[in-house]
């Protein structure tokens, strides 16, 4: 979902008598603040926000000052919005929360909650044991070509390159400078606040290099051991899996399973990395822009992880599942399920004509509902990537 659907949605709960709080969801920088802020000017009601985001100092005394701020302002002006971001953050938060939300149920207080989380498995958990029946969730993902280019004015090779961040966009200009916000305000924020300073990890160097080697290989199969052998560390399988399960859910990189007709075996799987925007794998290569270009062996990888990058956030809040294929040395880039259906997808970067063993493979084992080539001699990738995921399956 879009960006403007997202807000739309939002804005048109928060105008509905008071019934839920209102849970934004997803990775940072991703403007979930500005589209929550952007309420007071289209609203004209009385906004209090507040953040959460220096988890050491803030606890629960801190929620119950921002709730009373509102409070006030919703007995002043007959109603007002709370914003807390990055709540999950402190400990035993959503007990609190339900306290205080269903003293203004009773109170009938016309106070609206919206709450804002970067670490989805955080944010569930607290949301779950507590706030059953309380809430409704809202994903916000990383931005599509469409939201790109509309807003900024992007062609396609820059997107595939610098990604769907809208925040630093602006610095694409000056290189050595956007290199930077992306390392170090966006990554490594991410990583030090919202995985390590909040989960229980017990080798923070491994998780930060399997970060890396997955922006390293995105668009490629990588089997744990091989990525243990690369990693040079003594670690096992079980730990991998967890650590990329936290990068997937900070929105870094995932792992996409093989498809397969058993549930088990798909799972068991080697993993094919993913990166959720391609930013990520830019800024970890050093290259520059037209560095990249020229690298056509590198250009083809962005642009295949550009087409995984916009599967993974399309199909949020879908039901639609994404996996890979192979079989010995045949291969199909992306699966997509959805019920009964299948879509097998294919990404070509060059217009040189290939043969497609492994789609055709694919086709005689599983019937497809579609096949689809996208880039050379298919569909176009501008044409893909402004096409909604679900329309393949219609």
């Amino acid at each position: 979902m879009k960006s403007r659907e997202i807000y739309q949605k939002l804005f048109d709960r928060i105008k509905e008598p008071r019934k839920f709080m209102q849970v934004l969801l997803g990775p940072r920088e991703v403007g979930k603040t500005t589209m929550a802020l952007y309420l007071e000017k289209h609203l004209g009601i009385s906004i209090h926000y507040n953040s959460a985001d220096i988890a050491t100092l803030e606890d629960l005394p801190w929620i119950e000052t921002q709730w009373e701020i509102a409070r006030k302002l919703a007995r002043k002006n007959q109603g007002s919005v709370l914003i807390i971001d990055e709540v999950q953050k402190i400990p035993n938060w959503s007990s609190l929360v339900k306290k205080l939300w269903d003293e203004d149920s009773r109170n009938k207080l016309n106070l609206k909650v919206i709450i804002l989380g970067s670490s989805p498995w955080l944010m569930q958990k607290g949301l779950t044991e507590s706030l059953a029946g309380r809430f409704e969730t809202l994903h916000v993902t990383h931005w599509s070509f469409s939201e790109m280019e509309n807003s900024f004015g992007i062609d396609l090779d820059q997107f595939i390159f610098f990604g769907g961040y809208p925040g630093p966009i602006n610095l694409i200009g000056d290189f050595p400078r956007w290199l930077t916000y992306i390392n170090d305000s966006l990554i490594e924020t991410t990583i030090s606040r919202d995985i390590l300073l909040m989960t229980q990890i017990n080798k923070p160097v491994l998780l930060r290099r399997l970060f890396q080697l997955g922006c390293v290989y995105s668009s490629q199969i990588l089997s744990y051991q091989k990525m243990i052998g690369k990693l040079q560390d003594v670690g096992n399988t079980t730990t991998l899996a967890n650590y990329l399960e936290f990068l997937a859910g900070a929105g870094l990189i995932t792992g996409i399973h093989k498809f397969s007709n058993q549930t088990v075996r798909s799972k068991g799987s080697s993993p094919k990395f993913q990166v959720f925007n391609t930013a990520l794998i830019s800024a970890q290569s050093g290259k520059t822009f037209q560095e990249a270009r020229e690298d056509k062996e590198f250009w083809g990888r962005l642009t295949e992880s550009a087409v995984g990058a916009y599967i993974l956030n399309s199909v949020r809040g879908k039901q639609i599942e994404v996996y890979y294929w192979r079989e010995k040395n045949e291969e199909v880039d992306f699966i997509l399920k959805k019920g009964n259906k299948l879509v097998a997808i294919e990404v070509k970067s060059s217009s040189k004509q290939e043969k497609l063993s492994g789609m055709h493979s694919f086709q005689k084992a599983f019937n497809p509902h579609k096949t689809l080539l996208v880039g050379g001699h298919g569909i176009k990738l501008e044409a893909f990537l402004k096409e909604p995921i679900e329309s393949w399956f219609g």
